[in-house]
C-alpha cells in the first residue's frame, strides 16, 4: 500500500474516532482485541460525543472528511435499504459546504475550454458565484444578445482529486467487506462502484447538458415543468453554458405563500410531473431536492415548476415499468398474491420461491399500512418496505429502482411540506390505471400490431421460404443426430468387445500368477498346506483381482 494512500486511511480512522465513531472502527475484526482502549481515551470521557446521535456523529465526520465524502454520504442516503433509519435519515440532511475557487480561475477554465477570452463570448460575467458544490461552481453571464445565462465549470484538479479519494473509498470498502462482520450482507465494494459511475457521469458537462434537452424536448410547451435551453455551442466537457431561470427556491415556503401560490395544485403537479417522466417518458431527474427545484409564480393559480442541475437522471427497462405499475395496481386493489406471482414471473426472487409464503409476508407488512387514512400512507416507505421484504426471499437490489425510489421519497416529501392533506395514492391511482389501459389492454395491442405492421409487410413475402428453409434444417438436423445415434452405439459395441477381450487377458495373467506362486513351495507334495505365507498372500491377491476383473 503506498505511503500516501496509508496515511490517508490513519487520518479517515483519526476523525471517525474524534467524532465518537469508535463503534465503526472497533467493529473491524482486525482493532477487536484493543476495543477497551476506547474505555481509557480522554475523548471518550471529555468529549460531547454521547450527547450527539450517530447520525448527528457520522455527517460531522464525512464533512470534515472532504466534499467527496459528503457526496458519498448523499448517495449512501438514497440506500435506505442497506442503512438503519437514524442514518439514512441524517444522511440526507448533508448538504454541499464547499468554499468556491476564484473567479479568475473560473475565467481561466472557461478560456482554456473554450479557446478564446471570456469576454469574447460573454457580454457580461459576474465573479461572485451563484452556487458552489463539490463537482463544479455556478456563474451568472450574459450573452451578446442580451440572453441571460448560467455557465457552469468543474471544479479545478477535480478528476485527480476524485480518482484519489474513490482510491481510499475503495480500500476502506474492501477492508469493511473483509472485516466488519455486516460487510458481506451490505456489499461495501459494490456500493462504492455505484457511486463511482454516478460521479464519473456528473463530471461531465455535455452529458448534463444532453440530459436537459431531453428532458426540455419531453416537457416542451408543458404547464408543469419548466426545463431552461442548452446553448451547445458554449458547451465543453468541462463547461455547460444554460438559459438561467427566476423563481421561488421550492424550499422557501413563506415566499410562495406570500406570492398567493395554489399549494394544492403545486404539490399535485409535482406528482404528475414525476410519473409522468418515468411512466410515459421513461426518462426522469434523479436528483430533485430542493435546491434544484424552482416555482414560476407568474400565474399563482396555476405554478409551474423548473428544475436545473441534470447530472443524474434515471431510466427503467420496460420491464421494469409493467413491474412497477402492475405492483402498484394489484397494491390499490389489496391483491398480494398477485404482487408476489409478479416478482416470481419477473426473475426478481428465485423461481423456487413459494408464492403462498411470499404473500403472507408481503401481506404482513402491508396491511398495517392500509389501516390508516390514505392521505397518511408514504409512497416511497410502501415501495421501501416492499423491497426489504422481497430481500428476505433472496430478491437483489435493483440500483435503477433504488434511484427512482430516492426520487419519489423527495417529490413525496416536498409535496406533503408544500400541502400536508396531499393524498399522494389517489393522485397516482389515476395515472397507474390509464398506464396499464394503454400499454396491456386492446388499444396497446392495436398500437403495437400498427407499429410492427411495415416490418411485417417488409418480411411477409419471405415467409413461405424461410417455412421451407426452417423444415430443411431440422431434416438435416434430425439425419445429423440419427448417424451421431449410429456413431454411439458403435462405440459402445466397441467397448463391450474390448472389456470381453480384457476380461480374458486377465483371466489368463492370473492363472499364471497362480502357477508361478505355487511352483517350488511343495504344493505337488504337501497340497495347500504346503504353501509358505508368502504363497498364501500371493494366491489371495490373485483371486481379488480375479474377481475385479470380472465384475468390470
Amino acid at each position: 500500500m503506498r505511503p500516501r494512500l496509508l496515511w490517508r486511511l490513519v487520518v479517515i480512522q483519526f476523525v471517525l474516532l474524534r467524532h465518537g465513531l469508535d463503534e465503526i472502527v472497533l467493529a473491524l475484526k482486525i482493532f477487536r482485541p484493543i476495543r477497551f482502549l476506547k474505555f481509557v481515551s480522554p475523548w471518550y470521557w471529555l468529549s460531547n460525543n454521547r450527547q450527539r446521535t450517530r447520525g448527528e456523529r457520522l455527517v460531522a465526520a464525512l464533512e470534515d472528511l472532504g466534499p467527496i465524502f459528503v457526496k458519498f454520504g448523499q448517495m449512501l442516503s438514497t440506500r435506505r435499504d442497506l442503512l438503519p433509519p437514524d442514518l439514512a435519515e441524517a444522511l440526507s440532511a448533508l448538504q454541499d459546504r464547499v468554499r468556491p475557487f476564484p473567479a479568475e480561475l473560473a475565467r481561466q477554465r472557461i478560456e482554456a475550454a473554450l479557446g478564446d477570452s471570456v469576454t469574447e463570448h460573454f457580454a457580461r460575467f459576474e465573479a461572485e458565484p451563484l452556487a458552489s458544490a463539490s463537482i463544479a461552481q455556478v456563474h451568472a453571464a450574459t450573452l451578446d444578445d442580451g440572453q441571460e445565462v448560467i455557465v457552469k465549470i468543474t471544479r479545478p484538479g477535480i478528476h485527480r482529486r476524485i480518482r484519489s479519494d474513490l482510491e481510499i473509498l475503495y480500500t476502506v470498502a474492501r477492508l469493511a467487506e473483509r472485516y466488519w462482520s455486516e460487510g458481506p450482507r451490505l456489499h461495501p465494494v459494490d456500493v462504492v462502484t455505484e457511486f463511482d459511475k454516478t460521479l464519473m457521469n456528473e463530471l461531465d458537462m455535455q452529458r448534463e447538458a444532453a440530459n436537459a434537452a431531453e428532458l426540455k424536448r419531453q416537457f416542451d410547451g408543458s404547464l408543469m415543468l419548466y426545463v431552461p435551453a442548452v446553448y451547445w455551442d458554449w458547451c465543453r466537457t468541462d463547461v455547460l453554458v444554460q438559459e438561467r431561470v427566476h423563481g421561488i427556491p421550492i424550499a422557501r415556503m413563506d415566499l410562495l405563500r406570500a406570492a398567493n401560490v395554489n399549494m394544492k395544485r403545486l404539490a399535485e403537479r409535482g406528482v404528475e410531473v414525476f410519473f409522468t417522466q418515468v411512466f410515459e417518458h421513461n426518462f426522469f431527474h434523479a436528483d430533485m431536492h430542493p435546491g434544484n427545484i424552482f416555482v414560476d409564480v407568474t400565474d399563482p393559480d396555476q405554478p409551474r415548476y423548473m428544475a436545473v442541475d441534470f447530472g443524474i437522471v434515471g431510466s427503467l427497462m420496460p420491464e421494469d415499468q409493467r413491474y412497477l405499475a402492475e405492483n402498484f395496481h394489484a397494491f390499490f386493489n389489496r391483491d398480494y398474491r398477485r404482487v408476489a406471482e409478479l416478482h416470481v414471473e419477473s426473475g426478481w426472487v428465485p423461481r423456487t420461491t413459494r408464492v403462498e409464503e411470499f404473500e403472507a409476508a408481503i401481506r404482513t407488512v402491508c396491511e398495517p399500512i392500509f389501516q390508516k387514512p390514505l392521505r397518511e400512507i408514504s409512497f416511497g416507505h410502501f415501495l421501501l418496505r416492499l423491497f426489504q421484504v422481497a430481500r428476505q426471499f433472496d430478491m437483489e437490489v435493483q440500483p435503477q429502482l433504488v434511484l427512482l425510489q430516492k426520487t419519489l421519497l423527495v417529490i413525496e416529501g416536498l409535496g406533503r411540506e408544500l400541502y400536508p392533506d396531499l393524498d399522494l395514492w389517489q393522485t397516482a391511482k389515476p395515472f397507474i390505471e390509464r398506464w396499464m389501459r394503454e400499454r396491456m389492454g386492446p388499444k396497446a395491442f392495436l398500437r403495437r400490431l400498427r407499429d410492427e405492421a411495415p416490418y411485417l409487410n417488409q418480411h411477409l413475402s419471405e415467409l413461405p421460404r424461410l417455412s421451407i428453409q426452417a423444415m430443411q434444417q431440422v431434416h438435416r438436423q434430425s439425419d445429423l443426430l440419427e448417424g451421431q445415434r449410429r456413431e454411439l452405439a458403435s462405440l459402445r459395441d466397441d467397448a463391450r468387445r474390448d472389456r470381453a477381450r480384457n476380461r480374458l487377458t486377465l483371466i489368463g495373467a492370473l492363472l499364471l500368477v497362480v502357477f508361478l506362486a505355487t511352483q517350488g513351495r511343495g504344493l505337488e507334495q504337501d497340497g495347500l498346506a504346503g504353501l509358505s505365507w508368502l504363497g498364501w498372500t500371493e494366491l489371495v491377491a490373485a483371486a481379488g483381482l480375479l474377481y475385479a476383473g470380472l465384475r468390470r
